[in-house]
Formats: C-alpha cells, structure tokens, sequence
C-alpha cells in the first residue's frame, strides 16, 4: 500500500481531532479527502508526513512506519500544507536548488531536474524573480514542484487551491492530474468540482470519523450530486 493507516487517533486533552480512523491508498490512486472545518483532515494529513505524532494507532507510507521509521517515510512522499511555506526573498531556481540539497539529492543531476519541474509546473516564465514577488497562483505552483522535485511515490495535498481564482485553479488542477498519472495522490479540498475532475475515490471525514470512503463512480450511482452527499453525511453524523 502506498498509504495505509489504521485506527489512527490524535487527542488534545479531552478532544479527539482524530477518533481511530483507518483507510488505505492503492498505488497510482487520486483520493479525494473531504470534510467541513475541523474534521480532521489536516491533521491526519500532519500524522503522515511527520509533523505530529499520533496518540494511537499506526500510519504507514509505502510501508514505512510514519513513527518508527520516520525519515524512509519522508523520503518517499511530497508535501504541500495549506499554508504554503516559502522562503519570500529566494528566487524560484535558487530556491528548488535549495530543496533538492535538503533531499540529498546528487548535485551532478539536480539542476537537471530543476529544470523539469519548472517546465513541469509552468515556471519558466517566472524562475528568475524571487518567490515574493509572485501571484499566489505561481506561489502554489513553486510549492507543487518543491513537493514533485525528488519525484516522490505519495503526494499529500492539503487545500492546493485555497484562495485561488477560478483560472488558477483550473492550472493548479491540471498540474495535480498531470503529476498524478504515476502518483498516489491524497488532497484535501472543499471544492467538489476539484473531486469530480480529479478522484478515483473520495474519503469524507466529520468530528474525526470518517463518514463515507467509496469510490466516486459509486457515489455517482445515488443518483445525488457530490455536494448533496457531502452535505447529509456531514449533518447527520454531527448531530448528538
């Protein structure tokens, strides 16, 4: 499995953000990871790729233990949080250089392939100015290939469009379609256009449970549209 967790749970005091959920992503899978503010969504995104320890429960990614084994995880997955971090006053090739040193990457094949990715995510343009001065469309773009640069197995998305015009979010949903053909791909979002162009599967979490996981295609059969599904599931688990 590329991603498998099981009975995964994160508590804060008397609060679970994460109650023992358990799913499992299949190599070359585009997942679809879906619930209102708070459900849980980035923190089991947080689980995986490292930044926080889980209170109970396993997560592995392509079959490295996230806790045990934390830095073969890391190695095989790239991400990108919400909040996009970036270095503002590097410019963008200096910056992917920068990343690639982090990885380890051999210094003989690394401009290379810097080379690619920008290419890749549409940067060619815009590699020479520094990462301030760009739109935010172009900032998640860097993002994106910092997360593609070590051409990683596991993609973890967490919100890539937030705050993106409908034109940019066409380019960075292009991009996410493009790098998933030989990818695993979890992302969250709140736009169901986004699950309905790019999904094999959607997992649908509320208050730290997850509600619904099937693959889109069965969903569809209900004869309900994605937001309609969303919506009763999401209601009706909230109720006491």
């Amino acid at each position: 499995m590329s991603i498998l967790v099981s009975k995964l749970t994160k508590q804060y005091g008397a609060q679970r953000a994460i109650d023992s959920i358990s799913f499992e992503l299949r190599p070359g899978e585009i997942v679809g990871f879906l619930g209102p503010n708070g459900a849980g969504k980035s923190t089991t995104m947080k689980i995986l790729t490292g930044y926080l320890t889980p209170t109970d429960g396993r997560a592995e990614v392509a079959g490295h233990d996230v806790v045990a084994n934390p830095m073969p995880a890391r190695r095989t997955l790239g991400y990108l949080p919400e909040h996009n971090p970036l270095y503002l006053d590097m410019y963008v090739r200096e910056f992917l250089l920068f990343v690639g040193n982090l990885y380890g990457m051999p210094a003989s094949t690394l401009p290379t392939r810097v080379d690619e990715v920008i290419q890749l995510c549409g940067l060619d343009v815009e590699k020479h100015k520094k990462i301030g001065q760009l739109s935010k469309g172009y900032r998640q773009r860097v993002g994106l290939a910092q997360a593609l640069l070590h051409d990683p197995a596991v993609l973890i998305l967490d919100e890539p469009t937030t705050g993106l015009d409908p034109n940019q979010i066409l380019e960075i949903r292009n991009l996410i379609r493009t790098a998933g053909q030989n990818k695993t791909v979890l992302f969250s979002t709140h736009i169901m256009q986004e699950v309905e162009a790019l999904c094999d599967r959607v997992i649908i979490i509320n208050r730290g449970r997850i509600v619904a996981d099937s693959p889109l295609a069965t969903l569809r059969q209900r004869g309900e549209s994605l937001e309609e599904i969303f919506r009763v599931l999401t209601s009706t688990s909230s109720q006491p």
